[in-house]
C-alpha cells in the first residue's frame, strides 16, 4: 500500500485536473450534501477586506484557482487592480476563463506554484486555497507565496483538517470497497489544520486563524458514489473506480441504503509579510 498522500501523485493529479469535469461532479456531491459551513470564498473575501488597510487598487493573486470560484468572487467583492489567477492545468483555466464574466481585470496564468512567474514583492494579497496539500513540500509553497508579497502584504492560506470526511473511509472500508481505507494517508496530510501554522516562514506573521467544522449528509448511497467516484484516496476494485452506478450498486449490496453523515474542518490561516528591510 502506498504511504503517499495521493493528491501528491502526478498520476492522481493528471486524472483529476486534465479536465474541469471530475472536480465539478465532486464540488456538485459535496454542495449538494452540505449541511452546515459558511460558503468559503466568501469567508475568504471578507476576511482579506478587514486585514487589507484598503482593497481596491490591489494586485491579488488566486494561487491554486481551479475553475474560477474564488478569483470570481474576491474580484467582485474587492475590486482590485488586478487579480492574478493561477493553476497548474491547463484545464482548469480554461474552465476558470470561461466562468467568470464581465469586465473584471484578470490575468491567467498557468504555472507550478513551487516557482511563480512573478517578481519579488509584486502582490497585495496571496490566497492559496485547497491547494497547498497538493505538495509534498509545502513549507517551500508558502515561502514562495511570501516571496512575491510585498512588506505589509497579506497571505491567506484554506486547509482542511487531516480527518476530513474520516466517516467515508469506514464506509467504503466496512463494504469491502478498499479494506486498507482506514489505514491510506488523509488527502489533507501535507497541509492541514494542525500544522498549517508551522509552514508559515519567519517573514509571515499570523494576524488571524480559525477553524469551522463543515457537515454533509449525503442523502443515500448513490448521493456517497457520486462522490467516491472523483476522489483518489482509495484503491476501488477493477470495473468500479470513476463509476458511480457500480459504485453505488457495490455498496447497496453490501450495506443498507440510507443517509450518510460526513464532517470537515476548513482552517483559514491569515498572515501579514514583515518588512525585512
Amino acid at each position: 500500500m502506498s504511504t503517499a498522500n495521493a493528491f501528491t501523485r502526478s498520476t492522481a493529479q493528471r486524472e483529476l485536473y486534465g479536465s474541469g469535469a471530475r472536480l465539478a461532479t465532486r464540488t456538485r456531491a459535496l454542495h449538494r450534501a452540505k449541511t452546515s459551513g459558511r460558503p468559503v470564498a466568501d469567508v475568504i473575501a471578507e476576511l482579506a477586506a478587514a486585514h487589507l488597510p484598503t482593497a481596491s487598487g490591489t494586485v491579488v493573486a488566486d494561487i491554486g484557482c481551479g475553475r474560477g470560484t474564488t478569483s470570481r468572487v474576491l474580484t467582485e467583492r474587492l475590486r482590485p487592480r488586478c487579480l492574478l489567477a493561477v493553476d497548474a492545468s491547463a484545464a482548469m483555466i480554461t474552465d476558470a476563463r470561461a466562468r467568470i464574466t464581465g469586465d473584471a481585470p484578470i490575468v491567467y496564468l498557468q504555472a507550478d506554484f513551487h516557482r511563480l512567474p512573478l517578481t519579488g514583492a509584486a502582490c497585495d494579497l496571496v490566497v492559496a486555497a485547497f491547494c497547498l496539500y497538493h505538495s509534498r513540500d509545502p513549507r517551500s509553497v508558502v515561502a514562495e507565496l511570501a516571496r512575491v508579497l510585498r512588506p505589509g502584504g497579506l497571505a491567506a492560506l484554506v486547509t482542511k483538517s487531516a480527518d476530513s470526511y474520516q466517516a467515508l473511509d469506514h464506509l467504503v472500508a466496512g463494504a469491502g470497497l478498499d479494506p486498507d481505507a482506514l489505514e491510506r494517508p488523509s488527502l489533507y496530510s501535507t497541509a492541514h489544520s494542525g500544522n498549517l501554522p508551522t509552514l508559515l516562514p519567519p517573514s509571515l506573521r499570523t494576524v488571524h486563524l480559525e477553524h469551522e467544522r463543515h457537515t454533509f449528509d449525503f442523502t443515500d448511497l448513490g448521493h456517497v458514489a457520486a462522490y467516491l467516484a472523483t476522489t483518489p484516496k482509495y484503491e476501488l476494485p477493477p470495473g468500479l473506480a470513476g463509476d458511480p452506478d457500480a459504485i453505488t450498486s457495490r455498496l447497496r449490496a453490501r450495506l443498507p441504503d440510507g443517509p450518510v453523515h460526513a464532517a470537515s474542518t476548513v482552517t483559514y490561516l491569515l498572515a501579514r509579510r514583515e518588512d525585512t528591510t
